[in-house]
């Protein structure tokens, strides 16, 4: 497992999604509140970044912006069509006020 640096909360704005490159993967981060959701940065559907759609923050979702495929966020699993599979979601961890993402 490694441990990526993504900052602190501050440096994300709430219902808004961002893309940060790391060592061999591409993530979108979204923060909702008090919260930051990881995941990678690729529709399951088609090969299309996650970090230009809309986030729902009510459902904590996240839109294909090519397809309107809706992710959730807490789990990477599509909430419709037309994806199908999930995308790989990581878990975050706050470490002396800074978050950092897990990746195997």
């Amino acid at each position: 497992m490694t441990t990526i640096d993504l900052g602190e909360l501050s440096d994300f704005v709430s219902g808004e999604a961002r893309q940060i490159k790391a060592p061999g993967r591409t993530l979108v981060v979204v923060r909702i509140e008090d919260d930051l959701y990881v995941l990678d940065d690729r529709c399951s559907h088609e090969d299309f970044s996650l970090s230009l759609g809309e986030v729902d923050v009510a459902r904590r979702e996240i839109e294909c912006e090519r397809h309107g495929a809706m992710f959730d966020l807490t789990t990477g699993e599509p909430t419709s069509f037309p994806a199908t599979r999930p995308v790989a979601r990581y878990d975050v961890v706050a470490v002396d006020g800074r978050y950092e993402v897990v990746v195997p």
